[in-house]
């Protein structure tokens, strides 16, 4: 009997604080699958005073899963993305001076800061996902408790113009583009699927070099996993997941560590 009440106080343990993450790959592509709510208490966003590598965050942190999350200035390592941490504003890119100094940024200021994030949601005590714009307002007893911007929105609807991912002048023809949005390259995404019972799911695509996509080609995959809505984050050479043994960077080379990054979404131990 003691054997037993042993046993099934360890079964109990494992099902507490097992954190419900699936990981599949294909064709060059991972597919990461987070379910159930209490997983959302175990998502938070952080960020770097100086530019680490996503491994590097991945162990210091103890993390249970690593990705890169919202774009940064390697210049000055500052951010040009919004982030929240426990309900707090971390890194904000009002001030980062690259930014205001820069003629054409600042001329599309309200497009770069209003670019789509990922929050995770408290609504009266209950956790949910939520994918908007940054200056949208969230529903009625919700508040944001972490989140990362990124861009740009990709379901339901496409937004590159809306959110200074590329310029077209008056006869149509793209004159500007940023995050090489148009080109094949490696990508992190990001998005919902809402279940029929009321539940979500949050799915993560790491897009890696082996089969690198456009931005066009990120969307569809997006759709034909039947999510409600989804986001790039920062992708290219800043591309990065670990988690177990998994390490996946996309800068050239034969480097281990990638990148130097300023932030991460991390899958806590509890």
């Amino acid at each position: 009997m003691k054997k037993f009440l042993v046993l099934l106080s360890v079964i109990i343990m494992q099902t507490v604080w097992a954190a419900p993450i699936d990981v599949n790959y294909n064709d060059g592509i991972y597919h990461i699958v987070l379910s159930g709510d209490k997983i959302k208490k175990q998502i938070s966003f952080i960020s770097s005073p100086t530019l680490i590598s996503n491994k590097e965050a991945h162990y210091k942190t103890g993390a249970i899963l690593t990705i890169n999350a919202g774009f940064f200035d390697p210049e000055n390592q500052k951010t040009v993305s919004y982030i929240v941490n426990d309900t707090q504003t971390i890194e904000d890119p009002v001030f980062n001076e690259n930014i205001l100094g820069n003629p054409i940024l600042r001329k599309n200021l309200n497009k770069l800061l209003n670019r789509t994030e990922f929050r995770v949601l408290d609504c009266d005590g209950k956790l949910k996902y939520e994918i908007a714009q940054h200056n949208s307002k969230t529903d009625f007893m919700c508040s944001i408790q972490t989140s990362a911007q990124g861009g740009p929105q990709l379901l339901p609807n496409l937004r590159l113009e809306e959110e200074f991912f590329i310029v077209k002048d008056k006869d149509g023809n793209i004159v500007r583009e940023s995050a090489s949005v148009l080109q094949k390259t490696a990508r992190t995404l990001i998005g919902i699927k809402n279940l029929p019972d009321g539940e979500q799911e949050a799915h993560i695509f790491i897009v890696t070099n082996e089969h690198p996509m456009d931005i066009y080609e990120a969307r569809k995959l997006c759709a034909d996993e039947g999510l409600d809505s989804a986001m790039a984050f920062d992708g290219g050479s800043s591309t990065s997941f670990n988690y177990k043994k998994i390490n996946v960077v996309s800068t050239e080379g034969n480097s281990t560590n990638g990148r130097g990054l300023k932030s991460f979404m991390i899958i806590n131990k509890k």
